[in-house]
């Protein structure tokens, strides 16, 4: 027999989960209201995006930017290097690096559609709220973790999400009041069992920050040859430690990493600008035309021409439709 100790924490533990159920129905319906079409929809809060689907999709290739993403309902899954992350609408997902990474909608139909937001983070408003909060001082010693990470979302998160996509109601009140609910909400997430990941990255002289700096560098130069002795100098650690800490951020090593971003800069050239395979393959590094061809071909499952031709097939038909 319960204690009436026990009994009144399931009775919390039960009010709470309540409570959390009927905050993620009204953000869904709000996130419905402003979402009338499939797609992201960019908002008038700065770094707020919304998103909508009413089917499943194919993975989609990109690279993610820090940032805070929830799904109202649907779910979604996320590959980085091998590994797969799923969240839906009880998990919120967290970006805290610059990760080339693959999406896809898992869960959506038309009479449920996939609802979710992004909430893209200022990596200074990061490391000028975790040093305020003197983290830097309690954060544990502990080896570089992964630059992505999922948690169970809770009522004090969805209330100021709720307060945030309200304020869209209200364009008036938005320079005033969201960056004080945003403030609010990278606070809950730093103060969050795995926020010093998020901390540790803008914390500086971690081993966290300075692959961050590492994945800046190699971002803006990857048409350029990999020499990886000078990226390593660049941000001051050996050899072996930046292969170690880089890894252990990115799930890939710095070349895997390159190689990634230029696979997926030479695709959008090829889609977005009507080049041909050689053209996109040299302006993003590759010397031999025949090594991108197999390289495109392993990474995205088809050769550029095939795989080219199938993605604009497909955006006729969403076009059309």
């Amino acid at each position: 027999m319960l204690t009436s100790t026990h009994q009144a924490l399931r009775d919390e533990r039960s009010a709470k989960q309540l409570q959390a159920t009927v905050m993620r129905a009204e953000l869904a319906a709000l996130v419905d209201r402003y979402t009338v079409t499939d797609g992201a929809h960019a908002t008038a809060i700065p770094r707020l995006t919304l998103a909508r689907a009413s089917h499943t999709q194919h993975p989609v290739h990109a690279v993610y930017e820090p940032a805070f993403c929830v799904l109202a309902q649907g779910s979604k899954r996320v590959l980085l290097g091998g590994e797969v992350y799923v969240y839906d609408s009880s998990h919120y997902l967290v970006v805290a690096q610059n990760l080339p990474v693959a999406g896809q909608v898992i869960d959506a139909s038309p009479e449920a559609p996939y609802l979710g937001l992004r909430l893209d983070f200022d990596v200074k408003d990061i490391a000028a709220l975790a040093l305020e909060l003197k983290l830097g001082e309690s954060l544990p010693v502990r080896a570089s973790q992964r630059g992505m990470f999922t948690g169970e979302i809770s009522s004090t998160l969805l209330d100021p999400l709720l307060r945030l996509v309200k304020l869209l109601a209200s364009p008036e009140d938005v320079p005033a009041l969201a960056p004080l609910i945003t403030r609010e909400i990278l606070y809950r997430l730093l103060r969050s069992p795995d926020g010093w990941r998020l901390a540790q990255m803008a914390m500086v002289d971690s081993h966290s920050q300075r692959i961050t700096q590492a994945i800046s560098l190699l971002s803006r130069r990857f048409q350029e040859p990999l020499r990886v002795e000078e990226l390593a100098s660049e941000v001051h650690m050996s050899v072996s430690s930046l292969h170690h800490h880089f890894k252990a951020v990115t799930a890939m090593s710095p070349l895997q990493f390159q190689k990634q971003l230029r696979l997926q800069e030479a695709r959008r050239i090829m889609i977005g600008e009507h080049v041909d395979a050689a053209t996109a393959g040299h302006r993003v590094g590759y010397d031999s035309q025949s090594q991108f061809n197999r390289e495109y071909s392993r990474f995205f499952g088809s050769p550029p021409a095939r795989d080219v031709k199938r993605l604009r097939e497909l955006q006729l038909g969403r076009t059309s439709g």
